[in-house]
């Protein structure tokens, strides 16, 4: 007899979508998802085809079946098969030697989202840290470091989205470096269906022509890589002397857009309009400057902003990859920018810029106990921290907690997680560091899979996938429900999700009690977790009836307006910034004292490894990646069956291919001073002139030599962070691409 269980992917996927698993005798048989239409106002959550897909990647022969010990090198992949008592023991004896070693600031739980659910193990790990003296903690993402970083400059928060069903009273919406299509992002692709069909016109400004572009957009708008403020600044200038901008606005809601409205103390120079008018510099940001910077071309520049200007209201939606670049800040703000001076803040159809994040209803979140250890780091930076952690200061590597930290990483717990590896910066430089096992001791990895990040575990646990346990599962961004994961099979082979292990080192360290608050499962956790949510969201059911019926989508989801209230009424609600107004000149950013990479203004700055750089004599091309539909990160890509749905491939124009003498599908080297990958090429005019694009989250697949024969970008990308954010910028790199010999 058939049996239908209701789950959602826990991995970080945009999509967030209802499956039903259909069981017979135990065994998954097939696999269905959300079949409601739309049509009543809730936005359906049906599956992709990584959704459709899930058997295959998460229950094939290639899972890990056993708790493992390394034999060989760090790196090699060489385990030998333990029991799980023994691999707790381990971990335990492991745990107090460097403890009591190196302190506990030596202790560091790795940036991961294989597992990205209520209840995960990178989360639940801090918390048994935390029980046990503090731990090295981190913050921000590889995600959004630079625009989570850089919104509140200009706004104060980083609530800056309008709900996303008011795009239909937008008349212009810009996708700008943003993927839907591809990335799902929650509701947001249904979203922009239903704008589409009420007659928004949709631009897309991207350097590749994405699925986003080719599905939606009326325009599509390429530019060279990390110059995106240049184009806006080119942008703003026709808008400001064409009079097409919103004087009022600015007036009564902005600090430093001209030389009238600066904070009392500062020179009028120091404004927007004066650096957009070259006042201080004498280069005025003219569509022409912009045009030689972009290679976008001048009347291209002049219509757009013609049309963002006079179609208000219009909402120009930031994407995350522009933002992970070298410059990724100056990206960010300038958008915020391009928001205010047209008017678009605060109204609906419009659109604040920056981060964009709406906060309709509460998720519910883990509690991990306040860390003792005060100091945390950039996310980024956990590799330096392995090296030179004892030298890295608040100043100048964006140590938070304390002035400096006071020893290097000795003890990793890589969770869920494939940044240890594959989805971190320039590989070869961090296979370097983890191979030297005097450098970082100790690394625990729990995976499902043989990943190139598990490979450098000394300790090596099999987890659990989708259909094994239970968890919550929340919106990516956008949209109002909750999913709940029903078990669908008992755990395969030995596999164990990190919850059960922890509990066990958790005695080993004399802190069950303490860890578990008496919950003894994680159905335990996620009822007492969900019920607490309901007191705040009273419209829940309770935990029995959602966990039953699969999860519940809202139906009380009042439309929001980022801002409406202070544009409304500035004087009873000022913004959430030092001086309560829209501060396109920020004070705090100014006091930073380094105008070169962190000015006080939107501006643009050249990106190191862009069109700018010197490095460009060598390598002449710039590389950037995108999120593929046919994985999640480096999800999915264990599945070669997702392979028909997209070719890993090195997308190149075809005008530097032909002086290459590539032709489509040559297999082609990419190399810079950091790596080298082998390829094949995709030529085609999808992709402006002077970019090639990977694909991010391909395995990393070196041969004898080192050359990687799968195209993982991160070989190639570097490990320098952003100025303000220490961020990722993995976007902004220098490559010379060559046929394969």
């Amino acid at each position: 007899m058939e049996k239908v269980y209701l789950t959602s992917g826990i991995n970080n996927c945009g999509g967030r979508c209802i499956i039903k698993a259909h069981v017979v005798d135990g065994k998954i048989v097939k696999l269905t998802t959300d079949s409601s239409d739309g049509k009543n106002g809730t936005p359906p959550l049906c599956s992709c085809t990584r959704g459709k897909q899930y058997i295959e990647t998460f229950l094939g022969d290639n899972r890990l079946k056993y708790p493992m010990k390394r034999v060989g090198e760090r790196g090699e992949g060489k385990f030998v098969r333990i029991s799980w008592k023994e691999a707790v023991d381990i971990i335990i004896a492991e745990w107090k030697r460097i403890k009591k070693t190196y302190g506990v600031g030596s202790r560091y739980v790795n940036y991961a989202t294989g597992v990205s659910a209520l209840m995960k193990g990178n989360v639940l790990a801090k918390r048994l840290l935390a029980l046990d003296g503090g731990f090295l903690d981190s913050y921000n993402s590889y995600s959004t470091a630079c625009i989570s970083t850089a919104t509140p400059y200009t706004y104060g928060t980083n609530l800056t989205g309008n709900s996303l069903e008011d795009w239909v009273n937008s008349k212009l919406i810009i996708l700008w470096g943003h993927n839907p299509v591809e990335t799902r992002f929650g509701t947001a692709l249904w979203h922009l269906k239903q704008a589409k069909e009420a007659g928004a016109k949709i631009i897309v400004v991207n350097p590749r022509y994405s699925d986003t572009a080719k599905a939606f957009a009326d325009r599509w708008i390429g530019l060279k890589p990390a110059t995106d403020s240049a184009l806006m600044d080119g942008m703003a200038y026709t808008i400001y002397t064409e009079n097409l901008h919103d004087q009022a606005f600015m007036d009564k809601y902005c600090i430093g857009f001209d030389s009238k409205h600066m904070p009392e103390g500062y020179d009028g120079k120091e404004s927007y309009l004066s650096y957009l008018l070259g006042e201080k510099d004498g280069i005025a940001k003219t569509p022409k400057w912009a045009a030689k910077i972009t290679g976008v071309d001048e009347d291209t520049i002049i219509k757009l902003a013609r049309e963002y200007a006079t179609s208000k209201p219009a909402a120009l939606v930031q994407g995350y990859g522009p933002q992970r670049h070298a410059n990724g800040e100056q990206n960010v703000r300038s958008g915020t920018m391009l928001a205010c001076i047209t008017g678009n803040v605060g109204i609906s159809g419009g659109w604040a810029c920056g981060m964009g994040s709406v906060e309709r209803h509460k998720s519910p979140s883990f509690p991990v106990k306040e860390n003792p250890y005060k100091a945390k780091i950039p996310c980024f930076l956990w590799t330096d921290a392995i090296i030179r952690g004892s030298e890295m200061t608040s100043k100048n590597d964006g140590v938070r907690g304390s002035e400096r930290l006071d020893g290097n990483i000795k003890m990793i717990l890589n969770l869920a997680s494939n940044t240890l590896l594959n989805q971190h910066s320039d590989i070869n430089r961090t296979i370097e560091i983890l191979k030297d096992t005097s450098k970082c001791e100790f690394i625990v990895c729990s995976d499902l899979f043989m990943t190139p990040s598990a490979k450098f575990a000394d300790i090596l646990l099999p987890g659990t996938s989708m259909f094994e346990g239970e968890n919550i599962t929340m919106p990516w961004g956008y949209g109002d429900y909750l999913l709940y994961n029903q078990k669908v099979i008992e755990p395969l082979y030995e596999c164990r999700f990190e919850y059960d292990w922890l509990c066990e080192v958790a005695e080993g360290l004399n802190l069950k009690g303490q860890f578990t608050e008496g919950h003894n499962s994680v159905r335990d956790w996620l009822k007492t977790l969900y019920e607490a949510l309901r007191k705040k969201e009273s419209e829940l059911p309770e935990f029995e009836i959602f966990a039953s019926n699969g999860g519940y989508q809202y139906k009380n989801n009042p439309t929001v307006i980022a801002f409406k209230k202070q544009i409304e009424d500035l004087e009873q609600n000022p913004f959430p910034t030092p001086s309560g107004k829209i501060e396109i000149f920020s004070e705090t950013l100014f006091k930073m004292n380094k105008p070169e990479e962190i000015p006080a203004i939107p501006k643009y700055v050249a990106s190191f490894e862009g069109v700018d750089d010197a490095l460009r004599k060598k390598y002449s091309l710039q590389l950037i990646g995108w999120h593929t539909k046919r994985r999640t990160h480096s999800t999915h890509d264990s599945n070669s069956a997702l392979e028909k749905i997209e070719k890993q491939r090195a997308w190149i124009n075809a005008k530097d291919a032909e002086r290459r003498n590539i032709k489509n599908n040559d297999l082609v080297e990419i190399w810079n001073d950091r790596g080298v990958i082998h390829i094949p090429a995709f030529v085609t005019e999808r992709i402006v002139e002077g970019v090639v694009a990977v694909s991010q989250g391909a395995w990393y697949t070196p041969d004898s030599g080192g050359i990687d024969q799968r195209g993982s970008i991160n070989v190639l990308t570097t490990s320098k962070p952003t100025p303000l954010a220490k961020g990722n910028p993995q976007h902004s790199n220098l490559v010379e691409v060559k046929l394969a010999r």
